[in-house]
């Protein structure tokens, strides 16, 4: 747990130079890859309307599931993306039938974190196997592990390795092995992983349906992050959190929950004052419902609660974030 909980808390200098002197435990081979340069994001449209292609028609979205590829257990892929060598883990569900389509979910590990650290802190793997849907851990770049979400983290950042193009790709390259429902394909992670949810949220909200983003708000600029359609989102975090406060500030450098959300809510069209739906010991949720396409925002609070994934490795908390994530989720289509 020692080990997991430093690689949080690293995120700390995650905008900063990375030496990595005193975090030697996270340092994973990466074949000596640098990271290239990337084909910077075009420029978002208006944030005040959503265009009206929504995307793909629902045809774009049936399934090619052909006999043979991965079965039910755990398997270590790597792929070829934009100069680099890349490395995920997927998790197929006990029960899978490749003759049926599944959801899936990408978790993204937090800065100077891996796939493996991510699968012990969020037990994703075994909600997978109780709910029928494919789990896929990637691994970020650099010696510290690290993703670009636009203003946040690392190597990741300044070198900026195309993380969006890389879920692309790697959707792409799970599909054609396993039988995945094109609509029903989310995203989570922790601290810088979830900044980088909601940047696909922002960029890739054609093949991502909801996210549901653990103690990481947006990481790029406001009016850069406008999705053509309502995204739902279900945002996770602690009041207590340091690394990455819930109230933002200059010290560090990111916007406030607060704002996250109110960015979400408008983005999304949401006309109503946000609800309780869930309340219980040091945890409690608002959701905001009546917005554009059937979305919904909803942001889960814990009262003195750190830099944690709720529920999860040593957290404490009343509220379990991988089983409330997909009861959100799961309800949303492309």
């Amino acid at each position: 747990m020692r080990t997991v909980l430093i690689g949080l808390m690293a995120l700390a200098v995650a905008c900063g130079d990375d030496d990595g002197a005193d975090l030697d435990a996270f340092v994973v081979d990466d074949a000596g890859v640098e990271p290239s340069d990337a084909t910077p994001a075009t420029d978002a449209s208006e944030p005040d309307a959503f265009a009206e292609d929504l995307g793909p028609e629902p045809d774009a979205f049936v399934p090619s599931c052909e006999p043979g590829g991965l079965g039910p257990g755990d398997v270590e892929l790597t792929l070829d993306h934009d100069g680099l060598t890349r490395r995920y883990f997927v998790h197929v569900p006990d029960d899978y039938d490749a003759s049926e389509p599944v959801p899936l979910v990408f978790d993204f590990h937090g800065y100077s974190s891996n796939a493996t650290q991510e699968i012990s802190l969020t037990d994703m793997n075994d909600l997978a196997d109780d709910e029928g849907f494919i789990a896929v851990h990637p691994e970020g770049t650099g010696a510290l592990q690290s993703w670009n979400a636009g203003l946040c983290c690392a190597t990741a950042m300044s070198g900026d390795v195309d993380d969006v193009g890389f879920v692309r790709a790697m959707l792409e390259a799970v599909a054609s092995v396993a039988c995945v429902d094109r609509s029903r394909v989310y995203a989570t992670g922790m601290s810088n992983g979830g900044f980088l949810s909601h940047r696909l949220a922002c960029e890739a909200s054609d093949i991502i349906a909801a996210i549901a983003p653990v103690a990481g708000v947006i990481g790029m600029p406001m009016d850069e992050c406008a999705p053509p359609r309502p995204v739902p989102v279900m945002h996770f975090h602690g009041t207590f959190d340091t690394i990455v406060p819930y109230g933002g500030g200059t010290a560090s450098g990111f916007p406030s929950v607060a704002e996250t959300i109110a960015h979400w809510a408008s983005r999304n069209g949401c006309t109503d004052e946000a609800a309780s739906t869930y309340d219980m010991g040091d945890s409690h949720c608002e959701t905001f419902d009546e917005c554009e396409g059937g979305s919904e925002v909803t942001l889960c609070t814990v009262d003195g609660g750190g830099h944690l994934w709720p529920g999860g490795l040593g957290s404490f908390s009343t509220i379990d974030a991988t089983e409330h994530m997909w009861a959100f989720l799961s309800r949303f289509t492309l």
